[in-house]
């Protein structure tokens, strides 16, 4: 069964997915670096320590939401970063935080479909998205599309988060993960589902060697990993 937001609606995951994101926007950022103690923040600092690695020009930040992964490679000598994202209202607040910065003129932001992006081949150095392609109704049609419009040595670095391995870390993270975590993200975001989709989402998403290996089979020649926090998260690195 797909694990979706909304498991008595009538609309698909990606609809789900795009309401759920529309209704917890203005919360998002309160709850996601509250609910991670501020680790997410750090996370994401990691990621674009690997990505500086590869000298981007132009990225293109997928399920890019309030914008802070593409705010956060905005301190690379880049040219230009596109944020893309299926909901209107994360993006709004993603342009309000950018226009605060002053860097409007370095990210644009732009709604759409991951699995079917307005973008041509070989477009883009590199792919950033974290914490979304969990989310992907398909996740080898996203997949597919990150390698379509890359050129040719270009990275994708795809923050998510992983499940982990050893006694009790993995006890004490799934009790947190499912009853504390929702709890907290129901009280504040007034989405009864949004919080408890989050950890259904990760448990079923394939991470770890099975990601890497789909990576692989997508077609990237050169993928790798690295695992956060004793595997709360990795980064997969996979270059065309």
């Amino acid at each position: 069964m797909t694990v979706a937001p909304y498991q008595d609606s009538d609309k698909n995951k990606k609809e789900q997915v795009e309401q759920m994101f529309d209704n917890i926007a203005p919360k998002y950022d309160f709850l996601n670096h509250f609910l991670s103690l501020g680790i997410d923040k750090l996370w994401r600092k990691k990621a674009v320590r690997v990505l500086s690695t590869f000298q981007p020009k132009r990225i293109l930040d997928v399920a890019s939401g309030t914008g802070d992964f593409a705010i956060a490679t905005a301190r690379l000598k880049v040219d230009e970063i596109v944020g893309f994202d299926l909901s209107e209202q994360m993006l709004k607040v993603g342009e309000e935080k950018v226009r605060k910065l002053g860097l409007e003129k370095l990210i644009k932001f732009k709604k759409g479909d991951s699995e079917a992006m307005p973008f041509d081949n070989d477009e883009f150095d590199a792919i950033t998205v974290a914490f979304g392609v969990r989310n992907f109704e398909h996740l080898q049609k996203g997949l597919d599309e990150f390698l379509r419009v890359l050129r040719t040595d270009g990275v994708a670095i795809i923050l998510e988060f992983s499940k982990p391995r050893y006694f009790p870390f993995k006890q004490l993270y799934r009790f947190y993960f499912f009853h504390i975590l929702p709890l907290v993200g129901r009280m504040v975001s007034k989405d009864a589902s949004a919080y408890s989709y989050l950890p259904e989402s990760v448990m079923a998403f394939p991470d770890d060697q099975v990601m890497l290996k789909i990576l692989r089979d997508t077609g990237f020649r050169k993928v790798s990993q690295k695992r956060l926090t004793l595997g709360i998260a990795t980064i997969y690195i996979a270059q065309k």
